[in-house]
């Protein structure tokens, strides 16, 4: 029994003295490390390594307040794509004193660059058309406010939470820039409603031909010869409305549509001929000039031609005709009542 509590003895002190060495050459491993290393993380993004930093929490504090200082103001959200990779690794401190990367604003960049920003503004708007721009909704409720103060009357503002990812669409306005130059504003967009608002009533006014709308009157000037009278100058009665002006007299088109001609026409000189849809056609005669080429697409009041005296003509008139189905109608019924 003795001879076995012994041995035990014996096994037991060479372990103890084998996790001595271990320790003690740990110990050394760690302090020639410590002298010849030092413990760094290696950062990397999307697999591209940018470099080594000391400090992981340090880091990512500077990129957080990095982002945020410089994009304070209008940032509704921040979204990094992207998380640096960090790998603790130690590198030969000679490496480091030949400047090993050591790159935190480095890193700082190429998160930025993998981010995506929500900017957030507000929009006033005069009728529902944007007039100026601030930055916080506390701003937009005092400018509305003021306004409707300053102008006395019940202005139709409102106010539109808008969003962005870029940056330069946040041309907003100081607050107090913005109540100095808003009444001017104001006042020209009110202008500019007024007028928009007469124009729509105008063209609501006109008159419709098989669902067309009728919304500009080619020219004005003195009508010459009515629709369906008879002339010596002419071998039947009068298919259209003749309205002389001056020569070079812009011509407008009375509505959307096509044009199906433009060419020199035997009496009636130069004519432009225009397929509005639903059987409706126009027809302008007698141009000295013409600005649009058969298959062009027009829209209502674009100038299509000039007013001229081309083909048989006694003077510079434009001669208007109005089709529907093919068949040429009084242009009087619809237009220079």
């Amino acid at each position: 029994m003795d001879f076995i509590l012994n041995r035990i003895k014996y096994k037991t002190r060479r372990r103890i003295k084998c996790f001595h060495a271990i320790i003690l050459s740990t110990s050394l491993i760690v302090g020639l490390l410590s002298i010849k290393s030092k413990p760094m993380y290696k950062v990397s993004i999307s697999g591209t390594e940018l470099g080594y930093v000391p400090n992981k929490q340090a880091l990512e504090e500077k990129v957080k307040n990095s982002i945020l200082e410089e994009e304070e103001k209008n940032v509704d959200n921040i979204v990094i794509k992207e998380e640096p990779a960090y790998v603790l690794t130690f590198v030969d401190t000679k490496d480091i004193a030949k400047n090993k990367e050591i790159v935190e604003d480095k890193v700082v960049e190429a998160v930025k660059q993998e981010a995506t920003i929500t900017y957030k503004y507000y929009e006033l708007a005069l009728d529902n058309q944007p007039i100026d721009a601030v930055d916080t909704i506390e701003e937009a409720e005092e400018l509305v406010s003021h306004m409707k103060e300053e102008k006395n009357e019940d202005l139709d503002l409102s106010i539109v939470e808008k969003y962005t990812e870029k940056k330069e669409e946040v041309n907003t306005t100081d607050l107090e820039v913005a109540k100095n130059e808003m009444q001017g504003k104001i006042t020209e967009k009110m202008e500019q409603i007024k007028i928009q608002k007469a124009e729509e009533e105008r063209i609501n006014s006109m008159p419709e031909i098989n669902g067309i709308k009728l919304a500009y009157v080619p020219i004005t000037g003195t009508i010459t010869s009515r629709y369906g009278v008879s002339s010596r100058i002419r071998s039947s009665n009068h298919t259209g409305l003749d309205i002389a002006t001056a020569s070079g007299t812009p011509i407008k088109v009375v509505a959307s549509g096509t044009v199906t001609y433009a060419d020199y026409k035997g009496s009636y000189g130069n004519v432009v001929k225009v397929d509005h849809g639903n059987g409706l056609e126009t027809w302008y005669a007698h141009t000295s000039k013409m600005y649009v080429s058969e298959g062009q697409q027009v829209q209502a009041g674009d100038v299509i031609a000039a007013v001229g005296s081309t083909g048989n003509s006694t003077g510079p008139h434009l001669h208007l005709e109005v089709r529907v189905n093919g068949q040429h109608v009084n242009p009087q019924n619809y237009l220079y009542h």
